[in-house]
């Protein structure tokens, strides 16, 4: 059962409830701030597959497992899996898909791939197609590189703007009729947005007018003001575009107290490489599974707005001078008693 609010957000009258979640990272995650509290590791960022496209269909499953055993149920009672990733045709989760045997729907929404499967699995639970569902995506350093930009032998150098790639992948397991765990509570889906940006080496300025777009429309459609939320959370702005969303409702009159971004929380821009900090579809989706749904779980919050963005670029029309639009789905996240 679903309220649509103004144009884009709708409230799950009957929230479904993340009741599992699981989590994996490359070597560089684990040395970063969050490297305690991955579910799974792997110190060579291989999982032990042959390729590092490959790598991205262990470390989904793993995350995937992982958020199943921690929600107490069979991976056979899955009505659905959503997932998706950064690679042609999406195949890291597609042959994630395959090894599980669930019913599959393949996503694409770049790095904001877990905010679209979280948003979609939510709002098919809620209108009642079935009563589990997975919500899952994944990213790897060295399969984006060599996808978009330039593999890893050539030795391009980096510019400051640009941001690294996560290695990481985050599943979250949620129950249409659950009484227990974080309850997803409204969608927002946003609408691509496109301001022109064209390098991209530096996706946080593209994303960022997308994620102050959806913001706006949330806060317009629930009737909401930042001060309604303990935190709100975007990804994968980086150091760049979290400062241009915050000078954005700064001239608003509307400043974002205790805003945060996945691309500043994952590494720790003073000891590691990062430059302007992280990205890819894993960056959000560990973040989600490994710091915020623990954090809700043990009472550090009880209202979140989870906003993972994407840059919808294609390497082929980059090259030929096209632009990067952007995208950004907001999903409220509640603690809430039994």
């Amino acid at each position: 059962m679903t309220t649509k609010l103004g144009q884009q957000t709708y409230q799950l009258d009957a929230p479904p409830r993340i009741i599992g979640y699981g989590s994996t990272g490359g070597s560089k995650e684990y040395e970063g701030p969050l490297g305690p509290y991955l579910d799974h590791t792997s110190p060579d960022d291989t999982f032990g597959a042959k390729c590092w496209e490959q790598s991205e269909t262990v470390m989904q499953t793993l995350a995937l497992t992982s958020a199943v055993e921690r929600a107490g149920i069979a991976k056979e009672a899955l009505d659905l899996m959503l997932a998706g990733d950064l690679l042609n045709q999406c195949t890291g989760s597609g042959f994630a898909a395959r090894g599980a045997g669930v019913p599959y729907l393949g996503l694409y929404g770049a790095c904001s791939t877990m905010g679209e499967s979280l948003s979609l699995a939510s709002l098919l639970l809620s209108g009642g197609c079935g009563r589990y569902a997975a919500a899952l995506t994944s990213s790897h350093f060295c399969s984006a590189e060599r996808q978009y930009r330039t593999p890893l032998e050539y030795g391009c150098q980096r510019p400051p703007t640009a941001q690294w790639t996560a290695t990481a992948s985050g599943a979250v397991v949620l129950d249409g009729k659950g009484t227990h765990g974080p309850a997803v509570t409204h969608v927002t889906i946003g609408g691509v947005v496109d301001k022109g940006i064209c390098d991209p080496a530096n996706m946080g300025a593209a994303m960022a007018p997308a994620a102050y777009d959806t913001l706006k429309t949330h806060f317009t459609d629930t009737g909401r003001t930042p001060e309604d939320y303990d935190l709100i959370l975007t990804g994968d702005l980086g150091q760049l575009g979290w400062e241009i969303l915050r000078e954005f409702f700064a001239s608003d009159g509307m400043p974002l107290c205790r805003y945060n971004d996945c691309g500043l929380i994952l590494f720790d821009r003073t000891r590691q490489d990062v430059h302007s900090g992280a990205s890819g579809c894993g960056c959000s989706a560990a973040v989600l599974t490994a710091w915020l749904l623990p954090g809700l779980n043990a009472g550090r919050w009880n209202r979140v707005l989870f906003c993972p963005t994407g840059a919808l670029l294609s390497p082929t029309l980059t090259l030929q001078g096209e632009s990067i639009p952007g995208i950004c789905h907001a999903v409220v996240l509640e603690r809430r008693g039994a």
